[in-house]
């Protein structure tokens, strides 16, 4: 199957909030109308980061025990609404994966137009892919990048790849939010309590 990216989805960030998962859970609930597919959040405490989605509404998603397992002060959450391809828990965002350099995570919005070239060229160089979705094609970059910081190699990555998008990408004690150059898929940054999102 040809991968494909969440075209129309929502996508959000909390940094420096005791609450991030709950601000993140209430953005995602804002954002429903983006997508009722599928809801999941991943929060970091320290160098942990804790992943809970799952298919259907967030509300449904999200009860006071789930948000209760998602501690820290920094949270990205994503609600799906695909177009095409699989609907199927594994690809629920965000992705949430162990590499050479720690823990990622990442929720998507928009596509990248490819795509489909790129993953073959990857299968072709003995890489697995888990979903159906043209986020990993990103993820498999991130990996195989030499830069010496995970931001240097989600720059990088991002460089290499031709869409309308938006990103947020989660490690221990960063968010790095990612938009396409032209801007297809914008990004707000804003502050509540002090905290950015």
């Amino acid at each position: 199957e040809t991968p494909r990216g969440d075209i129309v989805c929502g996508i959000v960030g909390v940094f420096g909030h005791p609450e991030a998962a709950k601000l993140s859970y209430l953005g995602l609930y804002a954002l429903q109308h983006r997508g009722q597919e599928s809801a999941g959040i991943v929060s970091a405490q320290g160098p942990v980061l804790t992943r809970r989605g799952g298919m259907g509404h967030v509300a449904d998603v999200f009860s006071r025990d789930v948000l209760a397992d998602l501690s820290g002060n920094v949270a990205i959450g994503h609600v799906r609404y695909s177009t095409a391809g699989d609907s199927n828990p594994a690809n629920a965002q965000p992705f949430l994966l162990q590499h050479h350099r720690g823990p990622i995570a990442v929720a998507h919005n928009g596509n990248l137009v490819d795509a489909a070239q790129i993953r073959s060229d990857l299968e072709a160089d003995g890489a697995i892919f888990q979903t159906t979705t043209d986020t990993e094609v990103l993820l498999h970059r991130i990996a195989r990048s030499r830069a010496p910081d995970v931001a240097d190699a989600i720059v990088e990555a991002c460089r290499e790849v031709r869409g309308a998008f938006s990103l947020i990408f989660l490690v221990p004690g960063r968010i790095v939010a990612v938009r396409d150059p032209l801007g297809f898929r914008p990004l707000s940054l804003g502050r509540v309590d002090g905290a950015w999102v």
